[in-house]
């Protein structure tokens, strides 16, 4: 049975925030985002781990730490690592997708110029994970 699910998603530009809003809006279960502007950010926010997110999307390119910075300490973390982390960018970099797959990413999503395309991947994305047993639940 999908349940409703808790995002964390770690963006620095408002347009992609708005995007994943309006994608999320108009899906049938109401998920609960929770919004970050960089990877230093949102390790402030995981280091309260009363509010642990069931799923991650984050950009790649972001100031402070990077989403590959961001990967890298949250996978050190012996509590957070289990957290699946998808990666929502538009580098299609073949170093970046084997840096993030070799770190322990769940999914890679190249972001599409068209919406509707973009709405495609996110809608699988979120149904994928809202029917999964997730460890935070």
């Amino acid at each position: 049975m999908a349940k409703a699910l808790n995002i964390l998603l770690i963006e620095d530009d408002a347009i992609e925030v708005m995007k994943m809003h309006r994608v999320l809006a108009g899906l049938k279960m109401k998920h609960t985002v929770i919004e970050a502007n960089n990877g230093e950010e949102a390790i402030t926010l995981l280091k309260n781990k009363e509010s642990i997110p069931d799923v991650i999307f984050l950009d790649l390119n972001m100031p402070k730490i990077n989403g590959i910075e961001f990967l890298e300490i949250l996978k050190k973390d012996d509590f957070l690592k289990y957290i699946p982390a998808i990666i929502l960018t538009t580098s299609n970099n073949h170093k970046d997708i084997l840096a993030c797959y070799k770190i322990g990413i769940a999914g890679y999503i190249i972001k599409p110029l068209k919406y509707d395309d973009y709405v495609d991947r996110i809608t699988k994305m979120v149904d994928y994970w809202s029917t999964n047993e997730l460890i935070f639940n």
